[in-house]
């Protein structure tokens, strides 16, 4: 078991947008000690938004540890972020479980020739649900499958991951690069290193946000100010890089 089973705070404020304020501007670290800040609140089974880089995705994802992804954290992700649901997993701990990345595993043209515009490759794995699941696709079963994703990844040479898991699934799973942060800059990434930092196993879920208005990714103003409301830390990419890369 991977140990921590804190309550995460349940989804409130439904809208993502917010008048930026004095201290909102995203080249401005909110203070000094931002990045321990976030490890601190993902050892406490809390969220981080972090902003990979304006000139890659230039998307703020919603992060917590997996062994903190109760229903709650699950409807926060739907009602607050809007994106994709997705657990990361360190690549050591996705080769004990045999898991490909899906471009590697489907042999359909639609797999090939991808020009993404802000890497060579994407993460995606398979997609999971726990076996223990209905449909998968309730704040319950998707909280249920991340959860056992977050106990396997603590212990994945101890796991029988086809006897736990089945696929296709509503859970989708990112294998992140071998070498992490040296390798590729991306959520997965960033989110896997945070993870490790935190001295906590190497299993995060991601959750893009979204902006109801633009129909685009939640600007970096407003994700620093919805951060700023529910008091989550708040991390440009390049302030993991600096510090773990």
């Amino acid at each position: 078991m991977s140990g921590r089973r804190g309550e995460t705070r349940t989804a409130a404020d439904g809208g993502t947008n917010a008048t930026p304020s004095a201290d909102a501007d995203p080249d401005v670290d909110r203070s000094a000690d931002s990045l321990e800040e976030a490890l601190a609140s993902l050892e406490a089974g809390e969220p981080v938004l972090v902003h990979d880089a304006a000139d890659r995705e230039g998307e703020t994802d919603v992060i917590y540890h997996a062994d903190a992804v109760t229903p709650n954290a699950v409807a926060r992700m739907r009602n607050d972020a809007g994106g994709l649901v997705c657990a990361a997993l360190g690549h050591e701990v996705a080769d004990a479980f045999d898991l490909p990345f899906y471009t590697e595993v489907i042999d359909h043209p639609a797999t090939t020739d991808h020009d993404l515009g802000y890497d060579e490759r994407s993460s995606f794995s398979l997609t999971v649900n726990h076996r223990d699941t209905y449909t998968g696709i309730t704040d319950n079963d998707r909280s249920r499958t991340i959860r056992a994703l977050a106990d396997a990844a603590a212990a994945p040479h101890e796991v029988d991951f086809a006897a736990e898991f089945r696929t296709p699934g509503h859970v989708h799973l990112l294998k992140a690069a071998p070498d992490l942060l040296a390798q590729r800059e991306g959520h997965t990434e960033l989110g896997v290193a945070l993870a490790e930092a935190a001295d906590l196993p190497p299993a995060v879920v991601v959750c893009e946000m979204l902006d109801d208005e633009t129909g685009e990714a939640l600007s970096p103003v407003d994700a620093r100010a919805y951060a700023s409301r529910h008091d989550f830390p708040y991390l440009e990419g390049r302030q993991v890089l600096e510090r773990l890369g």
